[in-house]
């Protein structure tokens, strides 16, 4: 959103055009970087210095805030390991194309989480097997 709120600060032509395509970018575990990037590039191309500045500016916090939101975020809707999740995001996104952005996470969720209580079955077992 603040991606989409620095493009039209600064007078990008179809900022809003843009702002979708980095939501879509952002759903795609890509990020806003191919749209910010090539829009300063353009803003100090035209000759506009002190905006192509500012977006700069608007550039670094927005996507500084994405590298750290998007793994919190994530993290936060289910408890496992950030690795797992990565993993799950681009092998499905390879593996399924865009719908794949949800199966793997969520086939490796339900893979983990099925595999941990397995072996703690496995710990209850033992020790009470152990107690007698």
């Amino acid at each position: 959103m603040l991606g989409g709120i620095s493009l039209a600060v600064v007078g990008i032509p179809f900022a809003t055009v843009l702002t979708a395509v980095m939501f879509i970018l952002c759903l795609a575990q890509v990020g806003p970087g191919l749209v910010l990037i090539p829009a300063v590039v353009w803003m100090y191309w035209s000759g506009e210095m002190v905006w192509g500045t500012v977006l700069v500016g608007f550039s670094v916090v927005t996507l500084t805030m994405d590298n750290f939101l998007r793994p919190l975020l994530i993290r936060r809707g289910a408890d496992l390991p950030m690795l797992l999740i990565l993993a799950g995001v681009i092998g499905g996104l390879i593996a399924f194309g865009l719908l794949g952005i949800f199966i793997g996470p969520t086939v490796l969720a339900v893979a983990y989480t099925l595999l941990n209580a397995w072996i703690g079955e496995d710990e209850v077992a033992e020790a009470d097997t152990r107690s007698q």
